[in-house]
């Protein structure tokens, strides 16, 4: 194995690494190959990636919780999903209730070759091949119109993967948030270099190296993305201690450090 970080693949073979795959294994999945572990347990040992992960991860079942639970909303779009793995959104949804209805979204032709695999006998789930900035054929896409009825409150879900997202990122959430009925919810976390330039700053080295482009944005910039909705408390803070009550932060302060989140509503 060579020294840097090799060029992860899009490609459904098991001789190259995949990011899909990198993530599944970073959250305790099983999901990957060994190619793709060999490369995550380098990667590891430079930056708290796994924990950043989780750390994400977890806000978002903290969202499907409050949503399923406190506001009656049994419908997610989760936008730039990954691979549907280890305590995901349909998982926590329809543990709560199996009525839920959730459509992953994601461009990557191997996490949706994955994802159709694991959610082939799941009726209310399904994952839509799409990137997320074409924000209409997302919502005319066959799979969400049978699954989430935009007349009725749902959550769209942007966990993760707004720093992949370059260009006009405000006008992609506007489009979304512009096809929601009142009483739904956004959520969406952000990587940011306000608490840990040094490290934020490795990281898109990183992502550079392996062709992957990262950009991470300030709190004023983040805000500006939630204008005009209803935030729910604590507001815009660190994801990691987003209505943390009773589950604690990941191990890492840097990687806790690294992204902000919030919630609010239509």
């Amino acid at each position: 194995m060579q020294d840097g970080p090799q060029r992860v693949t899009t490609k459904g073979d098991s001789e190259r690494p995949n990011v899909a795959r990198l993530f599944d294994y970073y959250l305790g999945g099983a999901h990957n190959f060994a190619v793709d572990r060999v490369l995550a347990e380098q990667i590891i040992q430079k930056f708290p990636v796994a924990e950043m992960a989780r750390t994400i991860r977890s806000f978002s079942r903290r969202v499907v919780r409050l949503c399923v639970e406190e506001y009656g909303i049994r419908q997610f779009l989760d936008l730039g999903s990954g691979i549907p793995t280890a305590g995901n959104v349909h998982e926590v949804a329809q543990s709560l209730d199996p009525s839920c209805n959730v459509v992953y979204v994601d461009s990557d032709p191997v996490t949706v070759a994955h994802a159709r695999t694991m959610l082939r006998d799941n009726l209310n789930a399904a994952i839509v091949q799409s990137d997320i900035c074409d924000v209409g054929a997302v919502l005319r896409h066959p799979e969400t119109r049978r699954l989430i009825d935009f007349t009725q409150p749902a959550a769209v879900l942007m966990v993760g993967v707004l720093p992949y997202v370059a260009d006009e990122p405000a006008g992609v959430i506007a489009r979304y948030r512009a096809a929601l009925s009142e009483s739904s919810v956004l959520a969406l976390t952000h990587l940011t270099k306000d608490v840990e330039p040094e490290l934020v700053g490795r990281l898109v080295g990183l992502g550079d190296d392996m062709g992957s482009t990262l950009v991470p944005r300030s709190k004023q910039d983040v805000e500006e993305f939630l204008c005009g909705l209803k935030l729910l408390e604590p507001g815009l803070v660190l994801a990691a201690h987003w209505r943390s009550d009773g589950e604690l932060p990941g191990t890492s302060a840097a990687a806790d450090a690294s992204t902000y989140g919030a919630v609010g509503m239509v």
